[in-house]
């Protein structure tokens, strides 16, 4: 019976069309069960700038995987968990996992909010993605050969979506990660002059990496119609804070994480980074 309950009852996945929701959402729709897409675009539609979009969204669900779009650290963030985790739970939502972000103090204080919900809780609490750089505006500049950021020589232990993915599914579906916060890198810190150099042995092209100014960030930012806001959380992260790898996917998991090398021969072999036309 409880395996009925399980296929009846929908998952929420929160930001099901973006870099891990939609990798969680094929999960767990592969192992045959039943998802419910958290998005503007869902059915029913979910929306974190409108609250009143949130209570069909739970209807019926036990289980939600939560992602902040834009981050957890921008303004009103907390409150939004804060009123969200409410809500899910007044409907019946018994778990939640928060998607958190590594080093950053408003989204520890998201991670409390749901640690204090009620429900069953889990955090994934991850430093940069692989994928910004071929799945965000970064896509861009790895096609035009120049990574550009207010990175300085900092260095990062990248995560792959993937891993992040596992790590949520698990946590949805298997005993034994309540309560638990994981810390998700991936094996080693990488420069971002280190990462422009795997980029160039992936691609076979010339990748360079280019430290900006945060005004010379912001134009850039501008550019593409985010959030300025990034450029001060950017810089924020990457003061040294961030700089260890964590073994959270190990925990987790009990396998080692995707390594960026592997990441970057993978992605170039899908077309991505080429040039067409």
């Amino acid at each position: 019976m409880g395996n009925d309950m399980q296929v009846e009852n929908p998952i929420l996945v929160v930001g099901g069309t973006g870099k891990t929701g939609r990798r969680v959402a094929g999960r767990l729709a592969a192992r045959g069960r039943a998802v419910r897409i958290g998005s503007r675009s869902g059915a029913p539609a979910f929306d974190w700038a409108y609250p009143g979009t949130w209570g069909a969204a739970v209807d019926g669900v036990r289980s939600a995987y939560l992602t902040y779009y834009p981050d957890l650290a921008f303004p009103g963030a907390v409150e939004a968990i804060a009123e969200f985790s409410e809500v899910a739970v007044k409907a019946g939502v018994e778990r939640l996992v928060l998607l958190s972000g590594r080093g950053e103090e408003a989204a520890e204080r998201a991670e409390g909010v749901v640690r204090d919900s009620g429900a069953a809780w889990s955090v994934v609490r991850c430093s940069w993605f692989n994928q910004n750089f071929s799945e965000a505006f970064l896509v861009d500049s790895v096609l035009d050969g120049r990574i550009a950021l207010p990175a300085g020589d900092a260095v990062e232990p990248f995560v792959d979506a993937d891993d992040i993915a596992d790590v949520v599914v698990a946590a949805l579906t298997e005993p034994g990660h309540d309560g638990e916060v994981y810390e998700l890198t991936g094996p080693r810190a990488l420069g971002f002059a280190e990462v422009a150099a795997e980029l160039s042995a992936a691609t076979g092209r010339e990748i360079g990496y280019t430290p900006l100014t945060a005004a010379q960030f912001a134009a850039v930012l501008r550019e593409h119609g985010l959030p300025e806001d990034f450029g001060e959380l950017f810089t924020l992260i990457l003061d040294g804070r961030n700089a260890h790898p964590a073994d959270g996917v190990q925990r987790a998991l009990g396998r080692a994480p995707k390594d960026f090398t592997d990441y970057a021969r993978e992605t170039a072999a899908t077309g991505v980074w080429s040039r067409s036309g």
